[in-house]
This record gives C-alpha cells, structure tokens and sequence, in this order.
C-alpha cells in the first residue's frame, strides 16, 4: 500500500515543516521589518486615492446637478402658456 516513494516525500515534508517552525522565529520578524512599511504605503496610497475620488465624485455629482436645473428649467420655460409674453427686467440706472 505505501510504497518507498510516499515515504521519502512524507519524510521530505516532515523536514520542510520542521525547518519552517525552527526557521520562523528569526525568518517572521525580517519579513515582517521589511514588509510592514510596504503594506503601510499601499494602505497610504490606497486612501489617497479613495479620498482624490470622492472629491471627483462631489465635483461630478454637482456638475449633473447642476445641468438638471437647468434642464428642468428649461423644460418650465417652454410650459408657459402661449400667451404670456417674458417681460425683460428693468435695469437699475
């Protein structure tokens, strides 16, 4: 049923894995020095970036706004029954 090769490659991971739990107290925390500012300046970029696109966001979202009311105001101009005339506001002189 288990022949040499399926011992020599259980043989082999037990040596991985026991190597891994030796080596990882002085392996983890080289990684982790060099790793930690790399994860802290994605998440920074990360934030920058969502912030810039709220900002984009607002700015777009007023802008549709904007060109609504004017659309709808246009739409109430062109409602105005036919015989009203638009008078022209008297300037202040």
């Amino acid at each position: 049923m288990f022949g040499i090769s399926n011992g020599i490659r259980f043989g082999g991971a037990v040596a991985i894995g026991a190597a891994a739990v030796l080596l990882a107290p002085v392996v983890l925390p080289i990684v982790g020095a060099v790793l930690k500012p790399v994860a802290k300046s994605v998440i920074k970029g990360g934030i920058l970036a969502f912030e810039s696109a709220k900002v984009a966001l607002a700015e777009t979202q007023e802008t549709v706004e904007d060109i609504v009311a004017e659309a709808k105001a246009e739409i109430a101009e062109g409602r105005k029954p036919a015989g009203q005339v638009k008078t022209p506001k008297k300037q202040a002189a």
